[in-house]
């Protein structure tokens, strides 16, 4: 898979303890607008997707994780690879922390499911909403960023613009 872009804070010990985390997270472009997961409680939107498990495929863990976060079913056959973001930092609990994002474009069945979301999700209201790439850039702009994860947002908003530079959305 192509590498889109690194994130690389440097603000970490590299010989202490890492924490190494893949994502998988799903585009998915429906009439000009992208599903996006907006937390109604810190306001900010970020692709449906989430870790891969241990000896998880990272198709696999694509189609489960939009499934629980968003509740739409990615149709397998759409699946195609975008690009991957490797992101290294000092972690909240670790020395370092390394992530794969591995982007994939993708269809999803037009019935929804219902969400199937853990505590934290729970709690920041995670809700999925089809929105235009400039809200999703505005909104994750003017994030407080006081509880949010700048890096993410910055992340989620960079794939956005490099999406639109390439014609993928408008």
């Amino acid at each position: 898979m192509r590498m889109l872009f690194e994130i690389d804070t440097k603000d970490y010990d590299i010989n202490g303890t890492i924490f190494s985390r893949p994502s998988a997270r799903g585009i998915i472009i429906r009439d000009g607008k992208l599903a996006m997961i907006h937390s109604l409680k810190l306001d900010y939107y970020k692709f449906p997707g989430g870790g891969i498990e241990k000896n998880e495929d990272k198709k696999r863990a694509l189609m489960r994780e939009v499934l629980e976060e968003a509740g739409l079913t990615v149709i397998p056959q759409t699946i195609k690879e975008y690009g991957m973001v490797h992101r290294i930092q000092k972690g909240d609990y670790e020395d370092v922390f390394i992530q794969d994002n591995y982007y994939f474009l993708c269809d999803v069945e037009d019935v929804m499911q219902e969400q199937k979301l853990d505590d934290y999700e729970k709690d920041e209201r995670f809700t999925l909403e089809y929105v235009t790439p400039d809200q999703v850039i505005a909104t994750n702009h003017a994030c407080s960023y006081k509880d949010a994860d700048l890096i993410m947002l910055q992340r989620e908003n960079r794939i956005i613009q490099i999406l639109m530079q390439e014609g993928c959305i408008r």
